[in-house]
């Protein structure tokens, strides 16, 4: 019996980024991975927080991912949770966002990990840095929002 193919579900979230950044334009990439640790993401043992993307000869690799192995992993491989892990995108994609990173004040940062087809995903950013004062202004939003939703909330009872 062939196995029905999982739709797109989220493994993890870097919560951070969105606070931490201004996105600009967002890429899907393909992660390679080896067995261990897509068993451990099925099983979600992953932490994107402290991820980051660099470049290093042309190609993109995620850095700060922590893949925590099950206590199950295979006895022939001696698994690194925080092993440097290359993504996957099509040449031109990659060459653009060199270009821009080579810019100032623009980086990548992975946003999320997610199954898409029977395979791992990457959804990462070209982001831009914000201040501390637009950070302070994403707080005061997100507290307004709450404010207004405990309001409508009591007002329905």
């Amino acid at each position: 019996m062939a196995k029905k193919p999982e739709t797109a579900s989220r493994i993890a979230d870097n919560k951070k980024a969105a606070y931490n950044y201004f996105f600009e334009e967002r890429f899907e990439a393909g992660m390679v991975l080896q067995g261990w640790e897509v068993k451990a993401l099925r099983e979600g043992k992953v932490q994107l927080t402290d991820g980051y993307v660099v470049v290093k000869g042309g190609e993109l690799y995620v850095i700060g991912c922590q893949i925590n192995p099950l206590k199950t992993a295979s006895t022939h491989v001696s698994p690194d949770a925080v092993r440097t892990k290359k993504l996957l995108l099509h040449k031109e994609e990659i060459r653009r966002l060199i270009g821009k990173v080579e810019q100032k004040g623009y980086t990548l940062v992975p946003l999320n990990l997610h199954w898409k087809e029977g395979k791992v995903k990457c959804e990462i950013a070209l982001a831009k840095g914000k201040a501390e004062h637009d950070k302070r202004d994403t707080i005061k939003d997100r507290e307004g929002k709450r404010e207004v939703e405990r309001a409508m909330k009591s007002r329905n009872r």
